[in-house]
């Protein structure tokens, strides 16, 4: 990774998240009985005299730990683990957990999500890495040795059980992170775990669709699943990261959450149905302030785009014909550069560009210089500038943006060794 401050994990909230459970030896109890576990995934005991009720296993190393801390508040049998969604830094330590006397409870859709998730895990895996390798920590570490399956898959409808005197309720919220995502609702003392319904950061836009590469998430289904936990009206929310308590700040800050989302799925229908092109959309459409969110995970453009996809599927009119065939723009770079007289000449022109303050213009041009010829120094020198100079302007707060950035440097000087002429 490159030196650069800027362009590691540092002073990024998600970052700083994921990494909390370092040194951790004592849970935090969030109310009587209700203990936390921090991780790259956090975990919640709730004990109660008949046997505790863990919610999310963490990643591999963090159940390890977890395990630890927890037993240090109670000696209790664990008899139930929810697994709030289907990835690994709910599931990863289960093998750490599971026992014969315990039910791994998960919703019908659970089985589904890890076999895609599985079919598809070197992409996956790979995406992730890209941006999540120094702020994770090693992948041997967060996955498990073994597949551990739930004992009970619930329905749509939710499931109840009581154990030791304490209820327990659990709901599909599917519009989270995955299909099978489900909250988890203390009813007597108004408590939910909601996992990632609403990404690692709560009060931020969703990531309808991450960088890594996922299955979309639909923008009408988040915003109903949203609207259950609403009506529950809870006083203390427990999410993958963070505690949110207080009924009225949580019941403002969950109705902003849903009508900022409803607002950009809505202008993005608008602007589709007037005939507007997508990047247009996605650079225009804002939200008033009253609805401001912040963007460190999620960001409105893209949601823009994750809605239009959504709808629309992969063609994108306003690209052309050419989007209809397996032949890509790299095919004409040679060709292009040769024209500009070559691909310094264009390193040149995306100089001025970046002397202008347009990185994004300079970025266009150097894929055409690169794909022509991939050992420019001219090429990657103004690459490296360009990319800088999107980081500043973007302000680096967005952990995807920022970590998408700092990849795609640590590339040019892997393959150059420095960025000089």
């Amino acid at each position: 990774m490159t030196a650069n401050p800027e362009l590691s994990p540092q002073g990024l909230r998600v970052a700083e998240m994921i990494q909390s459970g370092a040194g951790q030896t004592r849970p935090i109890e969030r109310a009587p009985g209700v203990y936390e576990s921090r991780g790259i995934g956090n975990s919640y005991l709730i004990t109660s005299p008949a046997g505790d009720v863990l919610v999310n296993a963490g990643a591999l190393d963090d159940a390890r730990r977890g395990k630890a801390i927890f037993a240090s508040v109670s000696a209790n049998p664990v008899r139930y683990i929810i697994l709030t969604q289907s990835h690994a830094n709910q599931y990863g330590g289960l093998e750490v957990y599971k026992t014969p006397d315990n039910t791994i409870i998960a919703h019908r859709n659970y089985p589904e999500d890890r076999a895609y998730s599985e079919a598809l895990s070197p992409h996956y895996r790979r995406g992730s890495r890209r941006i999540f390798a120094n702020i994770s920590g090693r992948a041997e570490n967060i996955v498990p040795t073994r597949e551990v399956a739930p004992d009970l898959l619930i329905g749509d409808d939710g499931y109840a059980f009581e154990l030791g005197g304490r209820q327990f309720e659990i709901i599909w919220t599917p519009g989270g992170e995955t299909r099978s995502a489900v909250i988890v609702w203390l009813p007597a003392e108004k408590i939910a775990i909601v996992g990632n319904l609403f990404g690692p950061v709560f009060g931020n836009h969703p990531n309808l669709n991450t960088l890594r590469g996922d299955k979309p998430r639909w923008a009408l289904q988040f915003i109903e699943s949203v609207k259950k936990l609403r009506a529950l009206n809870p006083a203390l929310i427990l999410t993958g990261h963070e505690a949110i308590s207080g009924a009225g700040k949580i019941a403002r800050d969950v109705t902003r959450i849903i009508d900022a989302v409803q607002y950009v799925h809505d202008r993005t229908v608008e602007g589709m149905n007037e005939g507007r092109d997508l990047r247009t959309l996605m650079r225009e459409i804002t939200t008033p302030p009253e609805l401001a969110l912040t963007e460190e995970y999620g960001k409105i453009a893209w949601n823009v785009r994750a809605i239009w996809h959504e709808y629309t599927g992969w063609f994108d009119p306003a690209r052309g014909t050419t989007e209809l065939y397996g032949v890509p723009p790299a095919s004409v770079a040679p060709a292009i550069a040769a024209l500009a007289g070559g691909a310094a000449s264009l390193a040149e022109r995306a100089r001025v560009f970046v002397a202008e303050g347009k990185p994004l213009e300079a970025l266009h041009l150097l894929d055409i210089a690169l794909a022509a010829e991939p050992d420019s120094r001219r090429g990657r020198a103004a690459k490296h500038e360009a990319l800088t100079l999107l980081l500043e302007q973007s302000g680096g707060r967005n952990l995807w943006e920022r970590m998408w950035i700092a990849a795609e440097i640590r590339d040019l000087e892997a393959a150059r060794g420095d960025t000089g002429e």
